[in-house]
């Protein structure tokens, strides 16, 4: 039998970390009591619980900005979420914060995101009469949807950070910016953006949209000329900016930023990819057929609900709710085979 000494050991080692950090033993728990891991800590267990959930794997085979691209090399909803991993973990290990609890956040912040992209977030939205927001989708993911409806029973602390690292389409640290329970959840929310603003830029360039040379100059100039540049330079502000509040013992919560002409040159490469990169890209063919494919499903399934599978039947939600949870679960690859079966169907009943 394992002796719990070794979980204890590491939630001493927490003892170390910087007094704003999360520490698991005094987690605000699960939703469900369960006994401690002789081995892990809690924020331990819940990063593994993730990993090994039908949601994570699923991320693999879902758009982030690109439906249907041709080379291997785009960024997936999978990529984006180990690289938003990787800033976080080395933006909390050099703030001295919980790694593990960031990890966990991080690894599942993305969990509920629809096929194709933001585009399939839109439909869905324009369908679901509660509306859906895909970091709501993604707590009833681990809430509810994982394990065949019994859900991963993470922890307060990671489930807060899932919810709240939604940005909208505000400037960053902008008005409305929102609230987390965490400093680890505030950490995830910023390195959300650090890799998404990099990453998207690079697979612009590589799709052809944009070149490099078109963004605008203050970015090149104050960021760098490459997603490495940019990135690096990004990560080291936000570290020296918020070790800034951190050491001030006149502030009681340290937050987590930029300074201001490194903030300002980021909302510029932003607001740059939305002009030119998301709203361009949402009148092409390739998001058009996505948005056919989704609006088929959506409306198929409210007239064929014996035709859910069966884990999105037991539970007693409405006809609406159970179809979004099934169509915002599929993979971009799922969604076009499962939508060419029915309209197979559909012409030779005609």
């Amino acid at each position: 039998m394992i002796h719990p000494a070794i979980r204890q050991r590491t939630e001493e080692a927490e003892e170390n970390l910087s007094p704003h950090a999360s520490k698991s033993r005094l987690s605000q728990g699960r939703l469900k009591w369960e006994a401690p891991c002789p081995i892990r800590t809690d924020f331990q267990r819940d990063r593994d619980r993730i990993i090994h959930s039908n949601a994570f794997r699923r991320l693999k085979h879902k758009t982030q900005v690109f439906i249907a691209p041709i080379s291997d090399h785009y960024v997936t909803r999978l990529t984006h979420t180990l690289e938003v991993s990787q800033v976080a973990r080395t933006i909390s290990r050099a703030l001295n914060f919980n790694e593990d609890l960031t990890e966990a956040i991080a690894l599942g912040h993305d969990l509920g995101h629809t096929p194709f992209g933001h585009v399939g977030e839109d439909v869905l939205n324009e369908f679901c009469p509660d509306g859906f927001r895909h970091n709501e989708q993604s707590l009833r993911v681990v809430d509810l949807l994982e394990k065949d409806g019994q859900g991963l029973n993470l922890t307060w602390e990671v489930r807060d950070g899932i919810l709240n690292h939604s940005k909208s389409q505000i400037d960053i640290l902008g008005e409305g910016w929102g609230k987390v329970g965490t400093i680890e959840g505030l950490v995830v929310k910023m390195a959300d953006i650090v890799a998404y603003i990099n990453h998207d830029a690079s697979d612009a360039i590589r799709a052809g949209i944009i070149a490099e040379n078109d963004l605008p100059d203050s970015v090149a100039r104050i960021l760098g000329h490459s997603s490495s540049q940019r990135t690096n330079t990004l990560v080291c502000d936000i570290i020296s900016h918020s070790l800034a509040t951190i050491d001030d013992t006149k502030v009681e919560k340290p937050t987590i930023g930029m300074s201001p002409h490194i903030l300002k040159a980021a909302n510029s490469l932003r607001e740059f990819l939305f002009d030119r990169v998301y709203n361009p890209s949402l009148a092409n063919e390739e998001t058009e057929r996505a948005r056919e494919t989704l609006r088929l499903l959506y409306s198929y399934f409210l007239t064929h609900e014996e035709e859910l599978p069966n884990e999105y039947t037991l539970r007693e939600d409405n006809i609406e709710r159970k179809v979004t949870d099934y169509v915002a679960g599929m993979t971009d690859q799922y969604a076009l085979r499962i939508a060419e079966e029915i309209s197979r169907r559909k012409t030779i009943a005609s």
